[in-house]
């Protein structure tokens, strides 16, 4: 079986054309960066370290690799004879890509009526159906008749860390251990499922927010809180008793949102959750605080990690509390080297606190949350003047 996999960075390799390879798939990677095009060429295989104390690591074989701009009628040639397509290049990128794709898949249906899927691997929600709307957009009324029912585009949720660690070949992946890849398989054309070792569920919605809101947002609080306490990385921000005890309750506040709104266990989160602090404290991925934090203000949008939980919890009047100290943490996050830092705190000194959080949170005038966020704001201040 063939699979394309546009992008071959960490992710692409270390995750999804490994999880490509143990399906049973043989790759051929779509990239911009010659260097790993060429490696690839030349070795017909990689290697993945594990971040653990093991070190360990496997070689993905059988694969390839084509350059993403002077090879394009390749690419093409190359979806034509696919079995799988996969990406895994960052969801602002789906739109570049979308061109090449758009004339493989038109290419493809015209020689095969095989169901073919189409599975964008981004960290965000539903990049599938985006990479759709993009393809659809090159296409004519009468093409995406024809695209229906041959070429499916399932959304899907996944979840693992990757460092940039410049150790061996070019080519060498660094990945934790653990991954998660959650398939919705209504959206798959045909009965074929891809891939092996993953998780299939009739409604993904569920999923998407239970690793945004746990995965994601303790990510994040931690990073914000270890900014101001001048930690170094998540790791270090863990060992921070203070830290680590408000992101255990954060991820407890959530998982009671989780189990009132999707019927998840509250002992199923709480394993989940576990989980979560395991992985994020790995002294081996010595993960920098400013590299989680970056984009304050797309990670203080209404429905993004922090005010997302934090605003449903509100309106069913349950304890915020804690995700209160996380928002309030990322309102101080002053880097000066992140321009939406820098646009945050120009924000607040011109406008304040509330007008922000109705701005970007979408929050009404007066809303509890308000509140609640400049009293842990001014809690914080104190804790940390006192703290030094």
């Amino acid at each position: 079986m063939n699979a394309v996999h546009f992008g071959a960075g960490n992710i692409g390799r270390g995750f999804i054309g490994s999880l490509l390879h143990h399906s049973g798939y043989q790759v051929c990677f779509v990239d911009i960066n010659e260097d790993i095009v060429d490696r690839i060429n030349a070795e017909k295989r990689y290697e993945v370290v594990f971040i653990d104390e093991q070190n360990s690591t496997e070689m993905i074989d059988h694969v390839s690799a084509l350059h993403s701009v002077k090879q394009e009628q390749e690419i093409i040639d190359k979806i034509v004879t696919a079995d799988i397509v996969t990406t895994a290049v960052c969801v602002q990128m789906l739109e570049r890509i979308s061109g090449v794709l758009s004339e493989g898949l038109l290419k493809r249906i015209k020689v095969c009526k095989e169901p073919l899927q189409v599975i964008a691997c981004e960290n965000a929600i539903n990049a599938s159906s985006l990479l759709k709307k993009e393809v659809y957009a090159h296409l004519t009324e009468e093409e995406k008749q024809a695209m229906e029912g041959v070429v499916g585009f399932p959304n899907v949720a996944i979840d693992r860390m990757a460092l940039s660690i410049k150790s061996g070949p070019v080519t060498t992946a660094h990945v934790e251990r653990f991954y998660e890849m959650i398939v919705n398989e209504s959206e798959l054309t045909g009965n074929s499922k891809p891939f092996k070792a993953v998780t299939y569920v009739k409604e993904l919605y569920p999923y998407i927010e239970r690793k945004l809101f746990l995965v994601n947002c303790a990510h994040a609080i931690t990073a914000y809180l270890g900014y101001l306490y001048k930690y170094g990385t998540i790791q270090m921000a863990l060992q921070d008793a203070f830290i680590l005890e408000t992101v255990k309750n954060s991820l407890h506040e959530i998982a009671v949102l989780l189990k009132e709104k999707h019927g998840f266990s509250l002992e199923e989160q709480q394993q989940y959750s576990e989980k979560v602090i395991q992985r994020f404290s790995n002294p081996l991925l010595a993960d920098q605080v400013t590299r989680v934090a970056r984009n304050p203000l797309r990670k203080l949008g209404e429905n993004e990690r922090l005010l997302g939980p934090a605003k449903q919890l509100a309106a069913r009047f349950l304890p915020v509390n804690n995700l209160a100290i996380g928002i309030a943490a990322a309102l101080l996050y002053d880097d000066p080297a992140d321009d939406e830092a820098v646009q945050l705190q120009n924000g607040i000194k011109k406008y304040g606190i509330e007008s922000l959080l109705v701005k970007y949170a979408n929050l009404p005038k007066g809303h509890i949350l308000i509140q609640l966020v400049k009293e842990k704001l001014s809690y914080l201040q104190e804790r940390c003047t006192g703290s030094r």
